[in-house]
């Protein structure tokens, strides 16, 4: 969070910023011969009030007690009313009713205005601690869904003995410790996810014997972006999550990464081939934990920002996803 957010955040801060455009407001209505202190007084007769309604008075609303609370607003208005009215007369010397009643009004009004700052404050806060529970609770179900994806690899080599699941141990070894201590901030440099992409690709190459072909293409300078982590990762996953199934076609992924000051734009093709047919096998469904969650995170972290299309031909599937960084 930068020193700017904080500073927003700052609830102190937000009722100091609150009292002075009251101030202001008040200033140019009040008439007197000393405005200033005249508007300091009504200030500080303002602020016992709305702090007992927002505070004690506003809370047992949420919790169902509808009834005691609008009873404890009346009290609250008509006391600090005669209070204001006492002290209007003390100061003047004269009563009429309609100071009451003068009064009363000015305190609805400022009840109604602060109990609404305080209100969508709450519910912008309570939207940004949802928004954060479910990232993390997305983010939570994606890395155990690779990871399961990937110790069914593991097994199938090891059943067959191949020589290639040491080197597959240590690639995944570099693909854990970067999921679990590197992926804690909400975005990461995009080189640390190209290598991350590096070596999940070479971790399937050795899976499928080369018998696939891959092109992974970068164009663009990829140090000064950020983006969400793992998030590219899913979409190049389903891309190899069936193949090496179908030994009589051609088999091929293509990924490509452009990246400008503005925006970066990833396509992920794979072949799809005789496989397309199979009922659980439908990519296209997007059945997946993974690219659920995918599309949860975009639509929470990139909302207006982004766009997410795929295409599939008959022996082809395509997934172009476009952000504005």
């Amino acid at each position: 969070m930068s020193k700017i957010d904080a500073l927003i955040d700052n609830k102190i801060i937000q009722n100091i910023v609150v009292w002075i455009f009251l101030f202001l407001a008040m200033y140019i209505m009040i008439q007197a011969d000393d405005k200033v202190s005249m508007t300091l007084g009504v200030i500080a007769f303002l602020c016992p009030p709305i702090y007992i309604n927002n505070l004690l008075i506003l809370p047992l609303f949420f919790k169902g007690r509808k009834v005691l609370a609008s009873m404890l607003v009346i009290v609250n208005l008509l006391v600090f009313a005669a209070v204001g009215t006492y002290l209007t007369v003390y100061l003047s010397d004269t009563f009429e009713w309609r100071m009451f009643y003068n009064l009363i009004g000015i305190l609805l009004l400022t009840f109604s205005f602060s109990s609404s700052i305080k209100i969508a404050r709450d519910s912008f806060e309570r939207r940004h601690q949802n928004k954060q529970a479910e990232l993390e609770l997305l983010k939570g179900q994606l890395n155990p869904h690779f990871l399961f994806n990937t110790l069914n690899n593991l097994y199938g080599l090891s059943v067959i003995k191949s020589d290639a699941l040491p080197s597959l141990m240590l690639k995944l070894s570099d693909l854990l410790r970067y999921s679990l201590y590197e992926t804690s901030e909400k975005l990461v440099p995009l080189a640390k996810e190209i290598h991350y992409l590096e070596n999940y690709i070479a971790l399937e190459k050795i899976r499928l014997e080369d018998k696939v072909k891959v092109d992974f293409h970068i164009s663009g300078a990829a140090d000064t972006v950020k983006i969400a982590p793992m998030l590219l990762i899913v979409f190049v996953e389903n891309a190899f999550k069936y193949l090496g199934k179908n030994n009589k076609e051609e088999e091929n992924v293509l990924i490509h990464l452009e990246i400008s000051e503005t925006s970066l734009i990833f396509r992920c093709e794979n072949s799809i081939g005789t496989l397309k047919n199979e009922p659980e096998d439908l990519i296209t469904k997007n059945k997946g934990i993974g690219v659920q969650n995918a599309k949860k995170r975009l639509v929470l972290l990139y909302p207006n920002r982004h766009r997410l299309t795929n295409k599939e031909t008959a022996n082809q599937y395509s997934v172009c996803l476009t952000i504005e960084v």
